[in-house]
């Protein structure tokens, strides 16, 4: 029989090797992944990102919105970069959601080119979509937002029209129904909150918030809404008359902490960005970003590190496309 002594030191070994365990399996990504194997990868992407920004800080807006519309479907898989094939006629490219709104496909070609080139079959478009991302937020905020994401993703070959609906809520949504489609994916209020400020740049289409926030119920300041007015018709539709506007007016080309005081003074454009102020909670949280320097650059870091590993796909699963808009059977 042993003695306690000796089973106290089996059981702590025991709790070690299981908590090593659970530890591996919940952070299947690494810092560095492509060191070996393709060690000027990230420079490329960020030497293409840099680029793509001096020409139109939109790019980098678009990286940003394209890793959470990738994340929130699949998984980080970039299953949205797919194509239609005779196969698969309506990937998640076309939904309602990404349709027309969602760019920068062609940019995401352009670093896939530049990989292959230099490392061929390597980099996954899953780790280019959180690279350049990444990258995006670092330039935009002048380097306020710098932070290193962990790849190793696969990519996925799936992608169907029909899911993003189920994940992406539109922005006439309540708070309840933002915060639930946050927590089925792992995320909670404060992320919510915390990755709407990406809100502080890019555009949108008026169709996102015409007629909906220029009604007569609406809390939107009055002067915001007849410039809005003015530049958006009121029958905005997807796909027809349905021009965009800066989501920030007044620094439009930062990634900053403009947005949360935006919200306070009833100037954000989407009824899911005023709802954040509908409860105590996610209110005081717009609060404290608007208010403390550093507070919510912070947290976006950490926040856009937690959505970039959001499902993810690693090891023997998925693949690794030579294209990232068609999977390597076509």
């Amino acid at each position: 029989m042993a003695a306690a002594g000796d089973e106290k030191l089996y059981l702590l070994v025991a709790c070690s090797l299981l908590l090593l365990a659970v530890g591996c399996q919940a952070s299947p990504l690494q810092i560095g992944f492509y060191h070996d194997r393709c060690p000027q990868a990230e420079a490329i992407v960020k030497g293409v990102m840099m680029d793509a920004i001096s020409q139109n800080p939109g790019n980098g807006a678009a990286m940003i919105r394209m890793l959470f519309h990738d994340c929130f479907v699949e998984g980080c898989d970039a299953s949205v970069l797919l194509d239609p094939t005779p196969f698969s006629p309506t990937p998640e490219k076309l939904s309602a959601p990404n349709n027309p709104s969602l760019r920068g496909f062609e940019l995401i070609d352009a670093i896939k080119d530049a990989l292959e080139a230099a490392c061929p079959g390597v980099v996954s478009c899953a780790d280019i979509i959180a690279f350049s991302a990444r990258d995006a937020s670092c330039i935009l905020s002048a380097g306020k937002v710098d932070f290193e994401v962990p790849s190793g993703r696969r990519d996925g070959t799936f992608s169907n029209a029909s899911e993003p609906v189920n994940f992406l809520v539109p922005p006439t949504s309540n708070l309840s129904d933002l915060v639930d489609s946050f927590v089925v994916k792992g995320l909670d209020a404060e992320d919510l909150v915390i990755l709407s400020g990406a809100h502080t740049i890019g555009r949108s289409h008026c169709s996102a918030f015409v007629p909906d926030r220029l009604n007569v119920s609406s809390d939107i300041d009055g002067g915001l809404a007849a410039f809005l007015r003015g530049q958006c018709p009121a029958e905005a539709t997807p796909g027809g008359n349905d021009p965009t506007v800066m989501q920030d007016v007044v620094t439009p080309n930062d990634l900053d902490r403009q947005y949360y005081k935006n919200v306070l003074s009833h100037t954000v454009l989407f009824t899911s960005d005023a709802a954040l102020l509908t409860s105590e909670e996610t209110a005081k949280m717009v609060v404290d970003n608007a208010n403390i320097p550093g507070w919510w650059e912070d947290r976006f870091e950490k926040a856009m590190v937690k959505m970039a590993g959001i499902e993810v796909k690693t090891g023997d699963e998925g693949q690794i496309r030579k294209n990232c808009r068609a999977i390597n059977y076509y």
